[in-house]
């Protein structure tokens, strides 16, 4: 099976499709926006095999209500694929707010990118096409204490979770949030190891269950595992 081919996986991890079926269509769907929606279906026709790796628009409902309950103006993506939760974050925060996009692929994020100017949001995003580890060290040099971040999300490379929680754990302001998407891994972190799956299901049921431990025990944070989409953790910095 081709390493870019993700059709056959199932992100959500509720076991009933009726019941992910009324909460979609009874509060995340009629309150979509026009363009995240039109960035879904965009996404899925221009890359049917990897259209999976946008967060689902449930997923992106609890991040525009959590950065809007915060007052959130400072945010940093890390991974930013064709942009669905990129673009959910930038109809979320004011006018006046910055977004640091960083993300290995400007092909994918210009999938994206017409929907986001249409939105008239480009603005507050800087994206930055760079390998994530090093574009986060720039700005741990380079960011002021007055400059840091009301919140990060993450959906990158997840074998380098554990480097970005140290690296944004300095770009962060205490309080802020950290949200990291595919912590529970199409649940299989619930399960043995699987035989009838593509090797790197497995390989990377050990990359998330060995991070979700160390984050779990992680005393600069507090944090809840939330079951949407493919498993959400979100922390809050306390020290």
């Amino acid at each position: 099976m081709d390493g870019d081919d993700l059709s056959f996986l199932e992100k959500c991890l509720l076991q009933s499709e009726a019941l992910h079926k009324y909460i979609l269509e009874t509060n995340v769907l009629p309150r979509e926006h026009e363009l995240l929606k039109k960035l879904r279906e965009e996404t899925k026709a221009r890359i049917p095999r990897r259209a999976l790796m946008n967060v689902p628009p449930e997923e992106g409902q609890l991040l525009s209500i959590l950065l809007k309950a915060m007052n959130a103006k400072r945010t940093i993506e890390v991974g930013v694929f064709t942009g669905y939760s990129l673009l959910a974050t930038a109809l979320a925060l004011p006018k006046d707010a910055k977004i640091t996009a960083i993300d290995i692929s400007r092909e994918c994020y210009e999938v994206g990118l017409p929907f986001i100017k249409e939105a008239g949001v480009e603005d507050k995003i800087n994206f930055i096409e760079s390998d994530a580890v090093p574009a986060l060290d720039k700005l741990v040099e380079e960011v002021s204490e007055d400059e840091l971040f009301d919140f990060a999300f993450v959906d990158a490379e997840k074998s380098r979770y554990w480097d970005y929680h140290e690296r944004i754990l300095k770009l962060v302001r205490v309080n802020g949030l950290i949200c990291y998407d595919n912590t529970l891994w199409l649940g299989t972190v619930a399960h043995p190891p699987q035989q009838d799956v593509p090797a790197f299901v497995n390989y990377l049921r050990e990359v998330v269950l060995k991070f979700n431990d160390k984050l779990a025990a992680d005393t600069r944070v507090e944090l809840s595992q939330v079951c949407i989409g493919d498993g959400l953790t979100i922390c809050r910095r306390i020290a």
